[in-house]
């Protein structure tokens, strides 16, 4: 395969009609569950909870109004009450350009401090352990939901993933990236351009 070819490939990132190594529907992840029905994943205690989030009204522009469960431990998120700046970086353990972004998203998260704020979401991924492993692995010491259901592939237009949203203080959606960055400098620069946070 050229070097274009490959490029392109990685650009266009991970799509939902992967054949092989990809997520079939149903797929049980063979994870037993707690009274309440949420899946108790192996390993989930090794990931960062995710926090409660304050109930607020939706903004203009603002993430899906859709609850989401934690992959890890904790109460699940309504991304529309969540507030910037913020990166919401959509992911699944089967995709090889989110693997190849995964070290810039860990770096920027260690350095972001009180600055900025990271969150993951598992999407359209039939194996959770695998996911927290994923995770772990990659050191993506932030929160993570779970969107088995693709519940935002409409609203965020996921043809599959990686996809970055860029949330500002107020709520909004500032900027969404499709496809994997590409480097720790690009990354960077979303981050200032569209937020105005430098790190």
């Amino acid at each position: 395969m050229s070097a274009g070819l490959v490029l392109l490939a990685v650009l266009v990132g991970c799509g939902s009609e992967q054949t092989g190594g990809g997520p079939t529907a149903g797929a049980s992840t063979g994870s037993p569950t707690t009274g309440s029905g949420k899946q108790i994943v192996v390993g989930a205690e090794k990931l960062m909870a995710c926090p409660a989030t304050p109930s607020r009204p939706p903004v203009t522009k603002s993430l899906p109004d859709v609850s989401l469960p934690c992959l890890g431990q904790g109460p699940d998120i309504r991304l529309a009450d969540l507030r910037g700046p913020l990166l919401v970086n959509v992911w699944a353990q089967w995709c090889p350009p989110c693997r190849a972004e995964a070290p810039y998203l860990a770096e920027l998260h260690r350095r972001a401090g009180g600055k900025l704020q990271v969150l993951g979401v598992d999407y359209d991924d039939p194996r959770a352990d695998q996911a927290v492993t994923f995770a772990v692995d990659h050191q993506l010491t932030y929160p993570h939901l779970v969107d088995t259901d693709k519940q935002l592939a409409s609203p965020l237009r996921i043809a599959g993933p990686p996809l970055t949203a860029f949330v500002d203080a107020d709520g909004a959606v500032a900027y969404v990236h499709r496809g994997p960055f590409t480097s720790q400098q690009e990354l960077d620069q979303l981050v200032k351009d569209k937020l105005g946070v430098s790190l």
